[in-house]
């Protein structure tokens, strides 16, 4: 059979790295509190090698702090890191989508991942993390710059519910603004594309700053 394509699936420290960011974020995990290599791995369903690799993620990020052959420490986290944070994925991932946008580039990958999407508008929305990854990984991919890719990756941190909306509402809002940088990509248009996720990823970070309003 001609003409698939590979899911594009984060890889395990990817996973475990994300999921552990979100919890930060949204302080579900508390400044202090411990985390061990194996309490994390049975939560997560993973072995201790991805999570030793995501705490290394997180530790070069500065939400954790490594403790010797005793896992690590959540750091306290302020308003200035969580703009930090999405201001620095605004950057790349709207350079990203310009790049997308350029002539010759194939788009396939992004307007299939943007169509399967828009099926949580009937009511499912169990599905839509994963699809709202795919779509932005599809465009990291498209860009291809390959470096810029898995740095994105790392910062990757889930859906930026804050604590505002419900999932069925964050995901109309996501689905929205996906079709109107989908649009702008599909025209060519480089420099809309650019300024669509960056309004895209700023809104994330102030759904995510409601938790600390």
């Amino acid at each position: 059979m001609n003409g698939l394509k590979p899911i594009k699936i984060p890889s395990a420290k990817e996973k475990v790295a994300s999921e552990l960011r979100k919890a930060i974020l949204s302080r579900k995990m508390k400044e202090g509190e411990i985390l061990s290599l194996d309490s994390v791995a049975t939560q997560l369903n993973v072995s201790i090698t991805p999570v030793r690799e995501a705490f290394q993620i997180l530790a070069r990020d500065g939400l954790i702090k490594l403790r010797q052959n005793k896992g690590a420490i959540v750091l306290g986290i302020t308003d200035t890191y969580i703009r930090e944070h999405y201001q620095l994925r605004a950057i790349l991932e709207s350079a990203c989508a310009g790049l997308a946008a350029e002539e010759g580039v194939d788009i396939s990958g992004i307007r299939d991942s943007y169509e399967e999407s828009k099926a949580v508008e009937n009511g499912d929305y169990s599905q839509y993390a994963s699809q709202n990854r795919e779509f932005h990984s599809e465009i990291w991919a498209a860009a291809g710059n390959k470096k810029m890719e898995n740095m994105i990756a790392e910062l990757w941190n889930g859906l930026s519910m804050g604590n505002m909306v419900t999932e069925q509402e964050y995901a109309k809002i996501s689905i929205e603004e996906h079709g109107r940088i989908m649009d702008a990509i599909a025209a060519g248009d480089g420099e809309r594309a650019k300024k669509e996720m960056y309004a895209h990823i700023m809104r994330s970070r102030d759904d995510m700053l409601t938790y600390y309003q």
